[in-house]
């Protein structure tokens, strides 16, 4: 008899899928990583005051996600719920990623209005298009493994993005540039724009919403999030969220000035690659962030395998806690052992590796947990809420990113005072290492076992084809 809950989803679907989130982490990296550090020692904004900017941008945004995943839930089209989003939102996605980038001759004053529309406004319509496509992954298929695999290429697809964001931007700035550094970034988050635009209508064009919900009564939006807020598994998911990502959003915002001001390397270039008519130059920053990046992609690509071997929710408790192990740890090593940093970044990425796809495989279930229980899915919903409880824990990372470097004394552009240093090396290694930690404790928590996710999954199965 054939298992109608089996596998069903080909290469090629996984992959458009995939290509979605590569879109998204173009701009979400590149903001994260880089634009803090644009924003103080290219643009000229003082640390304060970009502090200030991302945690009341962020707050905005993270506000908007339950209220776009009601709205994604409640939308019907021919398309579907969630794709058609994809498709609708694209284009501005687009020209708003160049224009967080663009630099306008302004004074002081319009810098920050500039830098502040932009910013909020990419805020909101990653909103509108990611909402959307992380729900989708809920609707696709209903099988575990097929989920998995779709949460592994997902994920691959982040990390292909972050992988070409930290390697070719910093070199693409200086080529393009040539000397002018407000040049070199406008135009180079314009490739990088065109580019998520086409990735996006990729993934709308190739993917498929398969679970159609269910006859339901009608029910209001306060009764959804009554529903929500009873869901015991979402909560610790939602708790542990806020940890993971305020560790990432640190560790993310300083690294570049850790090595420009912690271990003392500037911006020359250690490894150039002639291509043709140009050369592209590859300093020590870009180079760690890569090596960091690939050891992430290989760890991503053994998701599946450790969920099968330790089961979803063991894995990500362990895997969690040795990440926050290895992450303390690099407020032991000195500033000049360049190579013990090195080995010890590719140690914690490959560990790191499979926890996102994990997370967002372990979301899914929470998704049918919620079905189960209250005979409401609301995959949109859910996985908005995720993201708002994520949103916040990056906007309270990245802004106090921002507010401790003022407070630390730092200076842009300028030797820092040993204060400064070391509270940058803290930044980079015992804060979101502590945070990690208190991550992985929570998990211990989480209730939904390998064993109690089949048993709900076989019962929707029968409820869903009466």
């Amino acid at each position: 008899m054939e298992n109608p809950n089996a596998p069903i989803l080909k290469l090629k679907e996984k992959i458009a899928y995939g290509s979605g989130d590569f879109a998204s982490n173009l701009s979400f990296h590149v903001i994260n990583v880089f634009l803090m550090v644009y924003l103080t020692d290219v643009f000229g904004l003082n640390a304060a005051a970009v502090g200030l900017m991302l945690f009341v941008g962020g707050i905005w945004d993270a506000v908007n996600d339950p209220m776009m995943g009601a709205i994604a839930d409640r939308t019907n089209t021919s398309k579907g719920k969630y794709r058609p989003y994809l498709k609708w939102f694209a284009i501005p996605y687009g020209i708003l990623f160049y224009a967080v980038f663009a630099t306008p001759d302004l004074n002081e004053f319009g810098k920050l209005i500039f830098a502040w529309t932009t910013y909020i406004s990419i805020k909101m319509v990653y909103t509108a298009i990611n909402v959307p496509y992380s729900a989708l992954m809920g609707v696709i298929s209903p099988n575990s493994d097929d989920r998995v695999s779709l949460s592994t290429f997902r994920f691959m697809g982040a990390f292909s993005a972050q992988l070409l964001v930290v390697l070719l931007t910093l070199p693409l700035v200086e080529l393009i540039g040539d000397g002018d550094q407000q040049r070199g970034w406008s135009m180079t988050m314009a490739i990088f724009a065109v580019l998520s635009v086409l990735m996006f209508l990729f993934c709308f064009k190739n993917t498929k919403e398969r679970i159609k919900p269910q006859p339901e009564e009608k029910v209001h939006l306060k009764d959804d999030l009554k529903f929500l807020l009873g869901n015991v598994p979402f909560l610790i998911m939602a708790v542990a969220g806020v940890c993971t990502l305020a560790n990432v959003a640190i560790r993310n915002a300083v690294t570049v000035y850790y090595f420009k001001y912690v271990i003392g390397v500037g911006q020359e270039p250690v490894f150039s690659l002639p291509l043709g008519l140009f050369t592209l130059d590859f300093d020590i920053t870009t180079i760690f962030m890569t090596t960091g990046s690939i050891a992430f992609l290989v760890g991503c690509a053994f998701s599946g395998h450790v969920g099968k071997w330790l089961g979803k929710r063991n894995g990500l408790i362990i895997l969690t806690l040795l990440n926050a192990v290895a992450v303390i740890t690099f407020f032991f090593i000195p500033p000049e052992n360049i190579n013990l940093i090195f080995a010890l970044n590719i140690i914690a990425s490959v560990i790191a590796g499979p926890t996102p796809a994990i997370v967002w495989a372990l979301y899914t279930d929470v998704a049918d947990y919620n079905e189960w229980k209250f005979n409401r899915r609301s995959t949109g919903l859910i996985f908005s809420a995720t993201m708002f409880a994520q949103k916040f824990g990056y906007t309270i990372g990245a802004s106090a990113a921002a507010s401790l470097l003022a407070f630390f004394g730092y200076v842009a552009n300028e030797v820092q005072t040993p204060e400064a240093q070391k509270g940058i090396l803290m930044m980079y290694s015992l804060i979101p290492g502590g945070l990690a930690l208190i991550n992985g404790i929570i998990l211990l928590w989480f209730p939904l076992t390998q064993k109690q996710t089949d048993t709900i999954q076989a019962e929707l199965e029968v409820i869903r084809n009466r």
